[in-house]
C-alpha cells in the first residue's frame, strides 16, 4: 500500500524494525541486566534498585513460582499493585518463569476484580496489602489458589520500611482489615526463592506474555493478548521512532502512569530498560505536592503522561521550580491532548507535549508525533516503523486523504486475540488489520488526526459532533480546568451537546462559556447545556469517563 507518512519521517528514523531481534522479553530483559548491571534501573521513594539486583530478585521470585508454587509455563498470574519496586520484580519474575501477567487495576471494585480473575482464570496473584480486603471478598469464588502479599514499603530499607509500613497502616489507615489465610509475604517468597533453583524457560515469540484487560470498543472488559513479539516489536518501534532523541545509559524518565496501564508498561519500563534508563515511579502521581519533590530531587529527561496529569502539572505553583534544563522528551497519550494544555506546557518547560496514539490491542503505540516535534500540531502524528494505517467508511471502502472514517491499523505489534473470546476478535479484527473504533483522517503529509471515537460521537439534527472538537474549544477559555462533552437526548435534534466543567477561576459563568464557543463553533455544536462540578470522573490513569456522565445524563432524564 502506499506509505505517504514515511516521506514525513525525521531524517535518522528508519522505515522499518526487525520485530524477531529478540526471541522473547527475557533475552531483552537478560541483556540489560548484564550490560548495565551496577547502574540504577527503578527509584521510588527514595530508594534505588539497580540492574544487577532486580535480575537477581527476580531470579529469585521467578524459582519460587516454579519451585514452590509449582505453576506451569503459560499460566497466568494477577499482579495488582501501584508504582513501587515490588512492581517490576514481580513482573519478571512471572516472565521469567514463563507465565503470562495478568496486570490488575488496583482500584477495582470486588465484582472487577472478580471477573478479570475468573475470565483469565489465574493461578495466583501478587498484590499490595492495602487492597487485601477487595481481594478478600471474591478470592473464594475464583481459580486463584496462591495469594502473594506485599506491604508498600517492603522494599525499602529497614528503618524506613518499619516506619513507612506503619504510617501507611495505622497513621493513614490505608489497610483495610483483610483475612487471607495462606498467604505468603512477597518478602518472604523472595527469600525462599534465593535458595531454589531457577531453570529458564523456552519461550516463542508467539507465546502470550501479557493478558492485558481493556473494555475495548463495546461490551465487557477483555483479554488482550499481547504475546512476546508483539510488545518487543513496539519496544523496538518506539526505541527506532525516537531512538535518536535518548542516549543509552544517560536517561531518567518519570513515570507518574501506572507500570500496569500497557502504555507505561511498554514506553516507560520495557523501553528504558532496553536503554538502560533510570524509571523514576511515581506511587500516587495525584499527590502533587509530593510528586513535585520528587521532580525537584532527581533530574529527568523524560517524561509520559495523559492530558488531565499535565493539565493540573501547569496549574500548579510548584511546576515554576522544577528545574528543566535536561528535560529534552515528554509523550502524551491514552487520550487527547489539548492544545491549551500543550501550549502552556510548552511555554513552561521549554520542551514540546508530543502526543502519542494507540490502544490496548496494539501492545499499544501505533502513531506518534516526530521526535523533533517543535510545537503543537493537533495530531495523532505518523504511524511508527513497521506500522500501516488506514482509513475506512462504513461499507468497507479504504479512503482517500482527508476523508474521514474508521481508523485501522497493521503491524507486528497487534494483538493475537482476546483471550477465549474468539467472537469478539473477528469483530475487531479484519484479516491482519485491527479495527480501532476511533474516527479520523490522514492529510497529505501521512499524519493521521482523531476526530473522535464512534461511540461518543454526538448526533445533532443528522449533523456528527465530536465531543473532542468541544472540548478543545472549551479549554481554550482560561477559566476552565477541565471538561467534558456528551450527548444529551432531545425530542427534536436527537441530541443536544452537553458539557460539564471543572473551573480554574470561581467567576466562570455558563453565559460566558456559551459565548465562548460560539465564537470558534458552527452553532449545532455549541453547547446548549452547562454543568459545573468539583471534579470529573476519571479512571485511575487520568483519562476522564464520559461514559459514567452519559449514563448519569441517561439515569435523571
Amino acid at each position: 500500500m502506499d506509505k505517504p507518512w514515511l516521506n514525513s519521517y525525521a531524517d535518522n528514523v528508519p522505515t522499518e524494525i526487525n520485530p524477531d531481534q529478540y526471541q522473547n522479553l527475557l533475552e531483552l530483559f537478560e541483556e540489560s541486566c548484564r550490560t548495565y548491571a551496577d547502574q540504577i534501573a527503578f527509584i521510588n521513594m527514595g530508594a534505588i534498585l539497580t540492574y544487577r539486583r532486580l535480575e537477581e530478585q527476580s531470579r529469585a521470585f521467578a524459582a519460587y513460582l516454579q519451585d514452590e508454587l509449582k505453576l506451569q509455563p503459560g499460566d497466568r498470574v494477577a499482579l495488582m499493585m501501584p508504582n513501587l519496586l515490588q512492581y517490576p520484580i514481580a513482573l519478571f519474575g512471572i516472565l521469567r518463569a514463563g507465565l503470562v501477567a495478568v496486570n490488575v487495576n488496583p482500584l477495582y471494585t470486588p465484582r472487577e476484580l472478580k471477573h478479570q480473575l475468573n475470565d483469565s482464570g489465574a493461578s495466583a496473584i501478587i498484590a499490595v496489602t492495602n487492597f487485601g480486603s477487595s481481594l478478600q471478598k471474591v478470592v473464594n469464588e475464583t481459580p486463584v489458589k496462591h495469594v502473594i502479599l506485599t506491604k508498600i514499603g517492603d522494599q525499602l530499607s529497614g528503618p524506613k520500611r518499619t516506619v513507612v509500613n506503619f504510617v501507611v497502616k495505622y497513621v493513614k489507615k490505608m489497610v483495610p482489615k483483610y483475612h487471607l489465610p495462606g498467604a505468603v509475604s512477597m518478602r518472604r517468597a523472595l527469600a525462599k526463592g534465593r535458595h531454589l533453583q531457577y531453570v529458564k524457560p523456552e519461550l516463542k515469540g508467539e507465546d502470550v506474555a501479557f493478558l492485558q484487560y481493556t473494555g475495548g470498543t463495546t461490551g465487557v472488559a477483555k483479554g488482550a493478548m499481547l504475546t512476546h513479539r508483539s510488545v518487543l516489536a513496539n519496544m523496538l518501534q518506539c526505541e527506532a521512532y525516537y531512538g535518536a532523541r535518548l542516549d543509552a545509559g544517560k536517561e531518567v524518565v518519570v513515570t507518574p502512569l501506572p507500570l500496569y496501564h500497557v502504555f507505561a508498561n511498554t514506553v516507560n519500563l520495557l523501553l528504558f530498560i532496553r536503554m538502560g534508563g533510570q524509571n523514576l515511579l511515581i506511587t500516587n502521581p495525584r499527590d502533587l505536592d509530593a510528586f513535585f519533590a520528587d521532580l525537584k530531587a532527581h533530574p529527568f529527561t523524560a517524561m509520559t503522561g495523559v492530558n488531565t496529569l499535565f493539565n493540573a502539572m501547569v496549574n500548579h505553583p510548584q511546576i515554576h521550580n522544577v528545574d528543566f534544563s535536561k528535560f529534552k522528551l515528554c509523550i502524551g497519550g491514552g487520550m487527547a491532548v489539548q492544545r491549551a494544555v500543550a501550549e502552556q506546557w510548552e511555554r513552561l518547560t521549554g520542551v514540546p507535549l508530543i502526543e502519542g496514539y494507540g490502544l490496548t490491542e496494539a501492545s499499544p503505540v501505533v502513531a506518534a508525533g516526530r521526535h523533533d516535534q517543535t510545537e503543537y500540531t493537533g495530531a495523532i502524528g505518523l504511524p511508527l516503523p513497521s506500522t500501516e494505517m488506514r482509513v475506512v467508511s462504513e461499507e468497507g471502502e479504504v479512503l482517500a486523504q482527508g476523508e474521514v472514517g474508521e481508523l485501522q491499523v497493521r503491524g507486528p505489534q497487534v494483538m493475537k486475540g482476546y483471550w477465549q473470546r474468539p467472537e469478539e476478535t473477528a469483530k475487531v479484527m479484519d484479516g491482519e488489520w485491527l479495527l480501532t473504533g476511533d474516527i479520523g483522517y490522514m492529510d497529505e503529509s501521512g499524519q493521521f488526526f482523531i476526530v473522535d471515537r464512534k461511540k461518543d460521537m454526538i448526533l445533532v439534527s443528522g449533523f456528527n459532533v465530536f465531543p473532542n472538537e468541544v472540548e478543545d474549544v472549551v479549554a481554550l477559555n482560561d477559566k476552565v480546568l477541565e471538561v467534558a462533552a456528551v450527548g444529551v437526548p432531545h425530542e427534536v435534534s436527537g441530541e443536544l451537546v452537553k458539557i460539564f466543567v471543572v473551573k480554574k477561576d470561581d467567576s466562570l459563568t455558563e453565559k460566558e462559556i456559551i459565548s465562548h464557543c460560539r465564537k470558534h463553533l458552527t452553532g449545532y455544536k455549541v453547547p446548549k447545556l452547562v454543568e459545573f462540578r468539583t471534579e470529573l470522573p476519571k479512571t485511575n490513569v487520568g483519562k476522564i469517563l464520559r461514559r459514567e456522565l452519559r449514563d448519569e445524563v441517561k439515569e435523571n432524564a
